[in-house]
């Protein structure tokens, strides 16, 4: 048989056709507008979501027998507010999780409301990307529209309305709106009157791999699809991407060197750090997970190449490095503020330790191992409640440089699997699928029979040792500077 991952980004829909084997029969990838109201601000419109997501599954088809089409379910972008009136109707576009507008109801949650009677209800703090402030704004700024809204929902949730005529979304996604209660997997009725809605207005929860109905008859008729093909809830995009590289089950880790970068750390119990450093969330597999969130990640290597260094050519800058744990400079990869563990978007990019013996390599060097440092940073958070995993896959364009992928392994003392086939989001929303149809009995079978490592990068004990020393005083700079960073913004 055959399912479909849906990966709803925020430049795209990627639609995954694959078998139960892992084996991919297809790939389709439709764009659809972002739109910038005002500086700060990001939205897009749901109904483009659909449109696309629905030509994109036509295309997907064309060459296919649709008889196989067993199930379809969803990796989609977290965080974004999607609202509703009584008769269905898409209200407003949707407000973004990269939108920044919301700093005066985050600072509201944080500081009036206390970020410890947040950690209380919903295992988090207020971050101007959720979706909780993004509700108060609505109802500060746009009272009339706020007064509409029958439905509240999550990007990837609205596609699963459409298909299926549920009102849904599942518990990794939810996680990300702080309206959730994640340790006990419901909604907070303190975080719904906080944000002056009532429990009604919320999705019914489901887990990831869970079936929440069938393909609408009319749209079935127009796909030429049956009436029977299932739709699973699906999961954010994060939690939806580790599923597909295998990062389920306890103690499991993957980190991602994208644009942002994430270390993501599954566990069968609940966590979370004091100060709130990590994102504690469900999981697609049925558990929890810990993740943490750099801003800038490859996009560190992509400012010192492009703006920089003049060039393309990534492979050739890295192949003078040579001299390991040796390095005088440190860089602080803040290019765009910091998430985790700092939680500061006034923290910038720093280069320290430069001398005039510092070459260009150094410098190189100091970038990707910045981005491995940070990375390391949270994951002595998560080390320090008791979560460590000691190997971890690795995706992203990042992971593509044998060079980073060495520092990763040898700066956090793991191992490194690189997976054979890496298809994000998609791969894993088309697995959940499968789980919903009962090809596999659970989400860690079948990451277990899909999901194979290619190559393994093994910390050198000498090496590590000479991390160790650069870490701890890499550690040492953003304290030092973070009272600065305030003051020259």
């Amino acid at each position: 048989m055959l399912y479909i991952g849906v990966d709803l980004g925020t430049s795209s829909v990627k639609l995954v056709l694959m078998d139960e084997t892992g084996k991919i029969h297809g790939t389709v990838s439709r764009e659809y507008p972002l739109y910038f109201p005002q500086p700060g601000w990001s939205e897009q419109k749901p109904e483009d979501w659909y449109a696309q997501a629905v030509e994109g599954l036509k295309e997907l088809f064309k060459d296919v027998d649709k008889s196989q089409v067993a199930g379809i379910s969803f990796g989609g972008q977290m965080h974004g507010l999607v609202i509703l009136d009584e008769n269905d109707e898409v209200i407003r576009p949707a407000i973004l999780w990269n939108d920044g507008r919301t700093q005066k109801q985050v600072d509201y949650l944080n500081g009036e409301i206390g970020k410890e009677t947040l950690s209380k209800y919903t295992a988090n703090i207020a971050f101007a990307g959720f979706t909780a402030p993004k509700i108060l704004w609505i109802k500060e700024n746009e009272p009339e529209n706020f007064g509409k809204i029958k439905k509240i929902m999550l990007p990837k949730d609205y596609l699963a309305y459409k298909l299926s005529g549920t009102f849904c979304t599942d518990y990794s996604d939810a996680s990300g709106m702080l309206l959730l209660d994640v340790q006990n997997r419901k909604w907070s009725k303190e975080m719904c009157d906080i944000c002056g809605i009532t429990e009604d207005m919320l999705p019914q929860l489901f887990e990831s791999f869970e079936k929440v109905g069938t393909l609408k008859a009319e749209l079935a008729a127009e796909l030429g699809l049956s009436e029977n093909v299932v739709i699973a809830a699906g999961a954010g995009d994060n939690a939806a991407a580790a599923v597909g590289t295998g990062t389920v089950g306890n103690n499991k880790c993957n980190i991602s060197l994208g644009t942002s970068g994430t270390i993501f750390m599954s566990a069968d119990s609940f966590a979370v750090d004091s100060n709130n450093a990590l994102h504690s969330f469900d999981h697609a597999d049925g558990h929890f997970h810990l993740m943490g969130c750099m801003l800038s990640a490859a996009s560190c290597n992509k400012w010192w190449m492009d703006e920089i260094l003049k060039t393309k050519d990534y492979a050739d800058e890295q192949k003078g490095i040579e001299k390991l744990g040796e390095n005088h400079v440190f860089f602080l990869p803040y290019l765009m503020g910091e998430r985790s563990p700092w939680n500061n978007p006034n923290a910038r990019a720093t280069f320290t330790g430069i001398t005039m013996d510092t070459t260009r390599e150094d410098m190189t060097q100091a970038v990707l191992e910045g981005v491995a440092f940070a990375t390391r940073d949270m994951y002595e958070v998560a080390k320090s409640i008791g979560v460590a995993p000691s190997r971890t896959m690795i995706c992203g364009g990042g992971a593509k440089s044998p060079l980073w992928r060495k520092m990763i392994a040898n700066i956090l003392n793991v191992e490194v699997d690189v997976p054979v086939c890496e298809e994000g989001p998609g791969m894993g929303g088309a697995m959940l699928a499968m789980v919903a149809c009962g090809a596999y009995k659970s989400v860690e079978d079948a990451a277990a029979a899909i999901v194979k490592v290619d190559k393994t990068e093994k910390p050198d004990p000498e090496l590590v040792a000479k991390y160790e020393d650069r870490y701890q005083q890499f550690k040492t700079i953003y304290p030092a500077l973070a009272e600065t960073f305030d003051k020259i913004i």
